[in-house]
């Protein structure tokens, strides 16, 4: 039986881009250029390489979001992956990492899986919580922050590390895991993998195909919001200390009162 794997990623504005806040606090995404999330592309590595040792496997990325977010599950797609579905609603704008996590999991449902494999967090909100709420939802096991992942005879493997020791983590299929930017480069798609992506079918499904409301996700569904958001301030000249003899003590004097030291 063919290994199902998904891969959930994230369109997330350029980092070096000049990013703003629209007027309900949201990413204004219409002022930046977005791209497939840096850290999702780890995610994508490690199921190709767990598809490549596996006898018969096959990759769908997934992703929620705009239209562009098209381009996202493309780059996946042109690295190797086999299929892609992606969830858009405008009653979507606005969810929060708890809503994200509703709507991937009952598209995951739907399309059907064995192992589920995440990032360790998005670029953007850098939350890191949505592998381990997927877990909950689908009601299977989490085994997260791997920097090392394979799947043998019906269970996934890895390795956690941390500060003072790595830890050697398993649980059986079906499971979701999240691997970190320590797992291995991802491979640049070739010219073959491009073209060959734009042969690839991309599903598109919206809430109703998920027997989800409206009221479930978005602005008014979120169970987090923000409440405030400034520009971040211009950058200020810095301080010359000049060097007369007490340059050294000025250095001192500078550094103590910005609490360095």
């Amino acid at each position: 039986m063919s290994l199902r794997i998904v891969v959930t990623v994230k369109y997330v504005p350029d980092a070096t881009g000049d990013r703003h806040f629209a007027d309900d606090l949201t990413v204004d995404r219409d002022d930046v250029d977005g791209l497939l999330s840096e850290l999702d592309e780890y995610a994508v590595e490690q199921a190709l390489q767990i598809a490549e040792d596996a006898d018969d496997a096959e990759i769908t990325v997934l992703t929620v979001g705009p239209e562009d977010a098209k381009d996202a599950l493309r780059k996946a797609l042109s690295m190797g992956a086999d299929k892609a579905i992606h969830v858009e609603d405008d009653d979507l704008h606005g969810t929060d990492a708890i809503g994200t996590s509703l709507v991937l999991a009952k598209a995951i449902e739907k399309a059907g899986y064995d192992l589920v494999i995440s990032g360790m967090a998005s670029t953007d909100g850098t939350m890191g919580v949505v592998p381990a709420l997927l877990a909950e939802r689908l009601g299977v096991p989490q085994v997260t922050l791997l920097s090392e992942v394979s799947v043998e005879d019906g269970v996934v493997k890895g390795r956690r590390d941390g500060d003072a020791a790595s830890e050697q983590l398993q649980a059986s299929l079906p499971a979701v895991v999240s691997v970190t930017d320590q797992s291995g480069e991802a491979r640049y798609p070739s010219f073959k993998g491009i073209m060959a992506a734009k042969k690839k079918p991309v599903q598109s499904w919206d809430l109703s195909d998920l027997d989800l409301e409206a009221e479930e996700v978005g602005l008014e569904g979120a169970w987090t919001a923000v409440d405030s958001a400034a520009e971040r301030p211009a950058r200020t000249a810095g301080t010359i200390v000049k060097d007369e003899g007490e340059g050294g003590k000025q250095l001192a004097e500078f550094l103590a009162g910005q609490k360095f030291i």
